[in-house]
């Protein structure tokens, strides 16, 4: 069974057959979901979630690109989320410089209140890092990052980069990305980085790989990524799906 790391059941984009679709997932091989805040309206979301499904877990946090709606307030209610039964992380928190707002230190000070909330809590971090692959390593390592555990979601930097990475213990998620034709940087980095370190994840909606490039994504589509990860390794497809199930229910300490 698939162990479903980064999901986002609670977009819109699966308003009209979310029920249908989650219910569906067991048969289709995939075991257990955490379905990962983005902001705080989805972490609001995602707790009725855990609540309804017996096989999703959830992240709480405010992704980079969100962080200006977060006041003392509303991030006293985020602290609260996190003693949840069911809530396996923080996150998906981070650094995201695709896009010009909030501003960069806006984001760094969520980043690192964010990251603090992980060490109060106990609980590993789902990282999130676009264009800012310098930053986002100096913060982790400034703050000791690595104590906490956690997972670079949809990992998208070098091999050399992954290095630093794993020396801090860290997990990778890996997605449709590493079906793409042009994804050879990342394809460089999966040889490289362990087995034992590696999660599957969708990002669901976003991010379908091929054949489904450009359509909505779901946790149905995480065969085709298993199978790119065993062809990169020449290992086979079971091995992947075993192993990365075991790595996914270390890291969020679930058991059974």
């Amino acid at each position: 069974m698939i162990f479903e790391s980064h999901a986002h059941y609670d977009d819109e984009a699966f308003d009209e057959d979310r029920e249908e679709l989650l219910v569906s997932l067991r048969e289709h091989g995939i075991d257990k979901v955490v379905n990962v805040g983005a902001s705080l309206e989805s972490c609001r979301i995602t707790l009725d979630l855990m609540k309804k499904y017996p096989f999703i877990y959830g992240a709480m946090g405010v992704h980079p690109s969100e962080t200006a709606e977060l006041n003392e307030d509303n991030f006293a209610w985020l602290r609260e989320q996190c003693t949840v039964d069911k809530v396996v992380a923080v996150g998906e928190i981070g650094l995201d410089y695709h896009w010009k707002e909030p501003e960069p230190h806006v984001q760094k000070e969520w980043f690192e209140r964010q990251l603090a909330l992980a060490r109060e809590t106990g609980l590993p971090v789902i990282i999130h890092s676009r264009e800012a692959a310098k930053d986002t390593l100096d913060m982790m390592q400034a703050l000791r990052a690595g104590e906490l555990g956690g997972v670079i979601h949809c990992y998208s930097y070098t091999k050399e980069m992954a290095r630093e990475y794993l020396e801090m213990d860290y997990y990778f998620g890996i997605g449709g990305v590493i079906t793409f034709q042009n994804s050879k940087k990342l394809k460089e980095a999966v040889e490289y980085i362990p087995l034992e370190r590696i999660l599957l994840e969708t990002d669901s909606p976003y991010l379908a790989p091929e054949p489904h490039r450009g359509k909505r994504n779901s946790s149905l589509n995480l065969p085709f990524v298993a199978q790119a990860v065993a062809d990169l390794k020449g290992i086979s497809y079971e091995k992947v799906v075993e192993v990365t199930q075991e790595n996914a229910m270390r890291l969020f300490r679930i058991k059974g």
